[in-house]
């Protein structure tokens, strides 16, 4: 993008109008020249939790336990990470059977989830046979890049 410029009022501008409006992102295009203003939506991250922890009673006790299955699912040799940040979905469509189901076997290269990103749908595939022992996402949550989605075991 040598030789494009961009005015910097214009990009806090276009920023101010996402926070006013409660907007994610906004693009425009001219010719050759594209610029894009993306704010993150961490308070909708945060949120999700929140109402799980408040509905389930035992939330509490598996609160808890959640780190540490998660440090060892990061260096575990079936992690399934995230290679971007987007909004993970465990079936092609709403209505559609998930891809995989806690404790089935996969093979290499089986397309295990959906990971939604600038309104693409990039699929996952599993990085070894083997079974899917933990499912570390909701469907329909936001997921940032290197994150444990699941875990397979050989």
């Amino acid at each position: 993008m040598a030789g494009v410029t961009f005015d910097p009022r214009a990009i806090r501008a276009l920023a101010d109008i996402l926070v006013e409006t409660g907007l994610t992102e906004i693009e425009i295009s001219e010719k050759d020249s594209k610029l894009r203003v993306v704010r993150a939506p961490a308070p909708v991250a945060a949120a999700a939790p929140v109402a799980t922890v408040a509905v389930a009673a035992p939330a509490p006790v598996a609160s808890v336990a959640a780190p540490a299955p998660l440090a060892a699912a990061k260096d575990h040799p079936g992690a399934v990470t995230s290679p971007m940040v987007g909004v993970a979905y465990l079936s092609p469509e709403p209505s559609a059977p998930p891809f995989v189901n806690l404790g089935q076997n996969v093979a290499a290269g089986q397309v295990v989830l959906l990971i939604e990103a600038m309104k693409t749908f990039n699929q996952i595939k599993a990085p070894i046979a083997g079974r899917v022992t933990q499912i570390l996402i909701q469907p329909g949550s936001p997921v940032e890049y290197g994150e444990v989605l699941m875990v397979i075991e050989p």
